[in-house]
């Protein structure tokens, strides 16, 4: 009696127009390069028609020449703004402004994120709701209250004053980015790091801290691009001290009741962008997810 021999059914993927065999097809992989191109450019440019009129002359600003390079672009707005305006003053005001704000707010966040994720306590509950419900206050609401709170403990005019002030509106949301990152990282790493005599100190700062680097790096640029874009609280908190201004407080002097720099205004607007520009790309190769992929054997 002959044995029979089983028929080897051999999954064999489906040929299609936009798919080859288990990997997208050339035609959709352009068709996706072209969306992504067709995306780039119409979020480009905005930018480049404002750095067009940073390049017009100064009888030109109101031209309705479409052209992205005038065919007489001159840098003189930006030799104004960098040479004869205090302008380095307002961004050298803006980066310790906002370097402050981003490092104060990462710490404390990520400290009282791990408590959250990792600590049962009365109110836990209670507190992470308390502070994702300060996120449905408008900002607006609270520019009165932090000025009063300025005013008593006599922070009004100083730099300390708006830190605090920044602080106070981007922590809470920073808290909630990191405590959901924590949740992710698995405790037996901090069993294993504990069993081998770390403290709760060392475990945090040299194994949590490291796996958490893309979340702690969204929260740095979070803060600092909040604090680096802002402009009401800056001038309820600054008021219209030369010495203190920060860029956007610069930038609105711009603007004169009877006519308004343009060509400055865009030739400062585009000089402004370069260091958050230059921030994202240093941090972009920590925006990564999934370090701890491997870290236990499961």
């Amino acid at each position: 009696m002959s044995a029979t021999t089983p028929q080897n059914n051999v999954y064999k993927p489906k040929r299609s127009f936009f798919k080859s065999g288990k990997e997208d097809s050339p035609f959709k992989r352009l068709i996706i390069h072209l969306v992504l191109i067709l995306a780039c450019m119409i979020a480009l440019y905005p930018i480049l028609r404002v750095f067009a009129v940073s390049l017009r002359p100064g009888n030109r600003l109101l031209s309705t020449d479409l052209a992205l390079i005038p065919p007489d672009a001159s840098f003189e707005s930006y030799r104004i703004v960098l040479f004869e305006r205090p302008f380095l003053s307002w961004i050298w005001n803006s980066l310790i402004i906002t370097m402050s704000t981003a490092l104060i707010g990462v710490i404390l966040a990520a400290s009282a994120a791990y408590a959250f994720s990792r600590w049962k306590f009365p109110g836990r509950g209670a507190g992470l709701v308390f502070l994702l419900a300060t996120q449905m206050i408008p900002a607006s609401m609270l520019m009165i209250p932090l000025y009063i709170l300025a005013i008593r403990l006599n922070l009004v005019g100083t730099y300390r004053g708006l830190v605090i002030a920044y602080c106070v509106t981007s922590i809470p949301f920073s808290i909630w980015i990191l405590k959901g990152y924590f949740d992710t990282i698995p405790i037996d790493l901090e069993e294993a790091a504990r069993i081998d005599g770390a403290s709760q100190m060392k475990t945090f700062l040299q194994i949590i801290v490291p796996l958490s680097t893309p979340a702690l790096a969204i929260t740095f640029l979070f803060n600092f691009t909040a604090a680096w874009n802002e402009f009401m609280l800056a001038r309820i908190i600054l008021g219209s001290k030369e010495e203190l201004m920060t860029w956007p407080l610069g930038l609105q002097r711009l603007q004169g009741q009877f006519q308004t720099q343009w060509g400055q205004f865009s030739a400062a607007s585009i000089i402004v962008t370069i260091p958050v520009v230059l921030l994202f790309l240093y941090s972009s190769k920590y925006l990564l997810s999934g370090l701890t992929l491997g870290g236990v054997k499961g």
